[in-house]
């Protein structure tokens, strides 16, 4: 564990932090973006110990209607780390509009696999429609809280599932995901609101939840969340888009 850095599997940070604060975070961050402007931003940057994603947030209406196919694939070229992208129920936008947008954005990822971020807040039953129709690889739903039968068929169609400081708190919902495809998540700064401090990489809540609930001690949580970011890097092949420092650590441990 001493070699294993933290793994944040979906954390929001902003594009223009300096790059001391990403270091200083200590621990391998998934840092989503929201919309393709920020990414281009946020994809441009030299983080040894960032992923910084293509996103296009269900949430956001300007996100959505600037949703552009081919600007998303150029994006995708610069980074190995699709998200935030998903369904959301609650949503202003229409949902034939977040499916539409969704739909594109996995055409684009069977071409072209990356790890890939999905929310669902509201709309897991629609969210797993459009991944059975053919979903790309890489797939992790990020604060899943589908029923049991709806998690039976995301884990069969080869999803990974990353919890929180929040998410953790619903045993129901843990005991349904299998440990192989568990990955700890902060979404900072949204779901880690009754954590002290809050801050990007901070998952030792959750690897304390994730032990308890496994009978592991926390040491074996770090290194099966490594095990299991291996493995999903895997299914991807784009483990050449991720920072030397990256590498060397799946390389080192696997």
């Amino acid at each position: 564990m001493r070699n294993l850095p933290p793994i944040d599997a979906h954390a929001h940070i902003d594009a223009d932090i300096d790059h001391t604060e990403i270091k200083n975070l200590r621990a391998v961050v998934m840092a989503m973006t929201r919309t393709l402007d920020e990414a281009d931003r946020a994809t441009r940057r030299d983080d040894s110990m960032a992923i910084w994603g293509v996103g296009c947030h269900p949430g956001l209406k300007t996100a959505q209607g600037a949703f552009d196919a081919h600007r998303f694939q150029e994006l995708l070229t610069r980074t190995a780390l699709a998200g935030e992208l998903g369904l959301d129920g609650k949503s202003r936008v229409p949902m034939e509009k977040q499916v539409e947008t969704l739909s594109q954005a996995f055409e684009v990822l069977r071409q072209t696999p990356r790890l890939t971020s999905l929310h669902s807040y509201s709309a897991t039953g629609q969210l797993l429609e459009v991944l059975e129709a053919d979903p790309p690889p890489g797939i992790i739903l990020h604060w899943w809280l589908g029923d049991a039968q709806q998690t039976r068929r995301a884990v069969e169609l080869g999803c990974y599932f990353s919890v929180n400081a929040s998410s953790v708190r619903r045993r129901d919902v843990l005991a349904r995901i299998p440990r192989d495809r568990l990955l700890t998540e902060t979404d900072h700064p949204y779901g880690d609101k009754r954590s002290q401090p809050r801050r990007p990489g901070l998952v030792n809540e959750v690897e304390q939840a994730l032990g308890h609930q496994h009978g592991i001690r926390t040491s074996e949580v770090r290194r099966l969340m490594w095990s299991n970011f291996h493995q999903v890097v895997s299914t991807t092949g784009c483990s050449r888009m991720l920072s030397p420092e990256i590498r060397v650590a799946l390389a080192a441990n696997y």
